[in-house]
């Protein structure tokens, strides 16, 4: 049956093949280019082409939607998601999709040619997407433009405020609550315009990309590689927020204190040399990137270490260089299993690259059992001394001979710097550490100055990068790290193979409660959210090595098969940005069929479901986090691998475009006709028959199937009453998926104790077998039988505990993910002792009827 399903597969991907050379033929790069009036050069094009076509593919992954998650059309969603300001300027994508079909799409069933795409429909097509463009561009920059305007009148209010607070007299009234109060309510509205024109530019910014696609592939006409110059020439979909992030922090912050910030030190070297936090990581889906700034900043100020300087967006940037032995990895897979006294070493910078301090970091984990919290420990280092001290031509000593003639810093933290030096400079030379990789990352930190109780940080933009100097090509060659990038990201100069361009965002929440403190109420439901994916432990380094080295690298982190897995998921509560006055959202259309030729991921229940329509409500609105009937979406919870499906999804997750639809291929080769018509319906017919004799087969057939668990009543009332099922992840051939074993002390006493109470058990068999054999009246040859069976009992009870022990401890050292339950051991002993038993019982009772007979 494998090698049935893999001929046909074959003879369809020829079939296609075929297929779609026929039909390329009558295209024309000419027409095309006529069709929207393109002058531009075939070069400047050729470029456009390879830049935008990684823009376009590299947010839009192709994702497997999680286990009972509802996945919404397209069309839909986009209806569902409008927001009332913006409901005239969205694309119109439901109309552009109609063309598609009138004119050139599917055919109907009774016309079995349909239509040809002509020239004409080509440009009254572009002519359309391009008014599109046009219309939501210019609603982006003129949004864009009143919310820079406001946000400087907002600045001069709050500064007219805060100066009127600070010269008041003993004797003046100084601003008040009820100003403090209003500037709080245009400042969260400015939040709420900037999280709305966020939301506005990403739902428009998919509906090009999906329409574009749908028109090449109903078509023929490559649409895509030309119109990307159109997106570069109004490119709405890049604008940065950075900027009016930190300026509404700043603003909110002074007004939210009431004028009384919290002042400290922010300096980035400053107090931060050795500490100690407690830190769970998210990823955040890109999606969710502004909004979840813009609800963090709400509770705590973006974290600028330099005040008084204009942002610029190298101010954020963070480059890290990781080193490894390349031969052995051993850093690698220290900090993957964790054990004790893990180590990675880093050379770490901030902003570009003419940056001249240098951070050498070095991170090391410690098991709970040791009493000890996990530490990073680093010291800094001028950028042309990096290479001397790598090689060990510059010694600690002279490293911090200046820092002691100037005094700035004590000698106890001198010596522990010098100390920290030492170790690593003695690690990377005799364990033949070399730079491997390179993490890249745009960092927003939040946090109040000189207090590290709370401190979230977002990385956004995280990019992967070779540093090694494998596989016969010189990367950083004799340097510490190459110089052939900076920090342009994405680093489209580099091949593929050299760099990793991470999806998503990375959250940390990083929390100091030494003396018991629970976290904030508004953190604990942040992390709850539908905002953030858990991902704990999660690595740069580790990631980016399994991903950049998969020919040397054969144990992979546990995460690796959520990359696969669409993030996104309902709201599971109310949570998100509330605008303070009236608002509501609206539709785009009356209705969306549900026939998309390339939307074919929905279920028969889906197609069932009714229509989702938008509240109009006229109380307080939250355009993030709409009112749900359905039951709350999983957050966390331990085990739960099934997301149930909710009927109004607050950001519900649309099919992608990316699946293969046999009825779309069969219609288009119907529209074509001739032979391409007849070996497509050969091809499709003999695939169905395959399917349904495949399925039969797999009933018939006793196969593995996914575990089952009972649900609890929380469960229950989280979840639905659905079965849970464990989802099976198979890791690539040759390659393992290492997933992380906590073992704590008592793991060891419990093995242990488990070896004796067999040893106690041995002894009382063991004790049995003498009293019979020594301490009878008269020995006979039943006692003595009798005492050689419990003797051989206890003497197989003290070999199976020791192999028992033996084996546990070695599982238990290796952290193995085994099941250290005993399940023959005990209720072998239980009937082997019943026999013995029993036997002395018959044979003692046959001598003594004898001998009494």
């Amino acid at each position: 049956m494998p090698a049935c399903l893999r001929s046909c597969q074959g003879l369809k991907s020829i079939l296609r093949s075929v297929f779609i050379a026929a039909t390329s033929r009558s295209l024309s790069a000419l027409q095309v280019r006529r069709s929207i009036d393109l002058h531009d050069t075939a070069a400047r094009s050729h470029e456009l082409v390879e830049d935008s076509s990684w823009e376009l593919s590299s947010s839009r992954r192709r994702f497997r939607a999680k286990p009972g998650v509802f996945v919404m059309k397209f069309g839909e969603q986009l209806r569902s998601s409008v927001i009332r300001e913006y409901q005239w300027y969205y694309i119109d994508y439901n109309g552009l999709k109609d063309d598609l079909k009138r004119v050139g799409g599917l055919a109907s069933p009774d016309d079995a040619a349909g239509k040809e795409w002509t020239e004409e429909d080509e440009i009254r097509f572009v002519g359309k997407l391009e008014a599109e463009l046009e219309k939501v561009h210019t609603k982006q920059q003129v949004k864009a433009m009143e919310i820079s305007r406001r946000i400087a009148v907002s600045e001069h209010e709050v500064k007219d405020v805060v100066k009127r607070l600070s010269e008041r007299g003993l004797n003046e009234e100084g601003p008040s609550e009820e100003e403090f109060m209003l500037l709080e309510e245009d400042l969260s509205d400015i939040i709420a315009d900037v999280h709305d024109l966020a939301k506005f530019v990403q739902v428009n910014y998919t509906g090009f990309y999906k329409i574009i696609k749908k028109h090449d592939k109903m078509t023929g006409w490559h649409l895509r590689p030309v119109f990307d110059t159109r997106l570069k020439a109004k490119p709405f979909y890049k604008e940065n927020y950075d900027a009016s992030v930190i300026k509404l922090s700043k603003l909110y912050d002074l007004v939210r204190t009431r004028g009384n910030p919290v002042k400290g030190d922010s300096a980035a070297g400053g107090g931060q040399a050795n500490f100690v936090r407690q830190t769970t990581k998210y990823w955040v889906h890109p999606d969710n990137v502004t909004e979840l700034k813009l609800i963090i900043l709400k509770h705590l100020p973006v974290l600028v270490f330099n005040a008084s300087k204009e942002f610029e967006q190298q101010d954020s940037a963070i480059t890290s260089i990781y080193y490894d032995n390349p031969d052995t990895w051993d850093l690698y897979e220290g900090r993957l299993k964790k054990t004790e006294g893990a180590e990675a070493i880093r050379l770490r910078w901030y902003g570009g690259m003419q940056t001249e301090t240098i951070f050498v970091e070095r991170k090391t984990h410690r098991e709970d059992w040791t009493g000890e919290k996990s530490v990073k420990a680093r010291f800094s280092l001028k950028e042309k001394n990096v290479n001397a001290y790598m090689k060990g031509e510059l010694l600690p000593t002279a490293i911090f001979e200046k820092a002691r003639k100037e005094g700035k810093k004590s000698e106890k933290a001198i010596a522990e710097d010098e100390r920290l030096a030492s170790e690593i400079q003695w690690s990377v030379l005799k364990r033949g550490y070399k730079p491997v990789c390179r993490s890249f990352y745009n960092r927003t930190a939040f946090q109040l100055p000189a207090d590290a109780r709370v401190r979230i940080s977002l990385d956004t933009e995280l990019t992967m990068v070779r540093e090694d100097n494998l596989d016969g090509r010189s990367r950083s060659g004799a340097n510490w790290r190459r110089t052939d990038i900076g920090i342009d990201w994405p680093f489209s100069q580099l091949p593929s193979e050299d760099v990793v361009r991470f999806p998503y965002a990375v959250l940390e929440v990083k929390l100091q409660t030494q003396m018991g403190q629970e976290p904030p109420e508004w953190v604990r439901q942040l992390i709850s959210s539908h905002l953030v994916e858990s991902v704990p432990k999660f690595s740069k380094f580790i990631h980016g090595t399994a991903c950049l080295f998969p020919d040397r690298i054969n144990l992979l982190p546990f995460w690796m098969p959520q990359m696969d897995v669409d993030i996104r998921k309902p709201a599971s509560h109310d949570f998100g940005i509330r605008r303070p006055g009236l608002s509501g959202t609206t539709n785009t259309s009356e209705d969306d069929d549900d026939d998309d030729d390339d939307e074919d991921m929905d279920s028969e229940d889906e197609r069932d479901r009714p229509s989702a329509h938008p509240s109009t409500s006229n109380g307080q609105h939250s355009s993030s986090s709409r009112a749900l009937t359905a039951p709350p979406a999983p957050t966390d919870t331990e085990g739960q691998t099934v997301d149930h499906p909710a009927s109004n999804e607050d950001y519900p997750i649309y099919d992608s475009d990316d699946e293969y639809d046999p009825n779309y291929e069969l219609e288009e080769a119907r529209r074509v006709g001739g032979w391409p018509y007849y070996s497509t319906l050969l091809a499709t017919k003999g695939r169905a028959a395959l399917d349904g004799s495949a399925k039969v087969l797999k009933k018939l057939l006793p196969a593995p199937r996914s575990t089952e668990f009972p649900r609890s009543a929380r469960l229950q009332m989280l979840f639905g009453s659905d079965p849970i099922q464990q989802k099976k992840f198979r890791a690539p051939p040759g390659k393992k998926i290492y997933v992380p074993v906590r073992v704590e002390p008592k793991v060891y006493f419990a093995a242990e104790r488990t070896f004796l109470g067999w040893l106690e058990y041995s002894i009382y068999i063991s004790t049995i077998a003498v009293t019979l054999l020594n301490f009878g009246e008269h020995p006979t040859r039943t006692s003595f039988w009798a005492s050689g069976l419990f003797t051989l009992l206890a003497v197989l009870s003290l070999c199976y505990s020791i192999g028992t022990y033996l084996y546990r401890s070695r599982a238990i050292r290796s952290r193995k993910a085994a099941r250290f339950y005993d399940k023959w051991g005990p209720s072998a002993l239980c009937v082997s002792l019943f026999v013995a038993v029993a036997l002395n019982f018959a044979f003692e009772g046959r001598e003594r009827s004898s001998f009494y007979g």
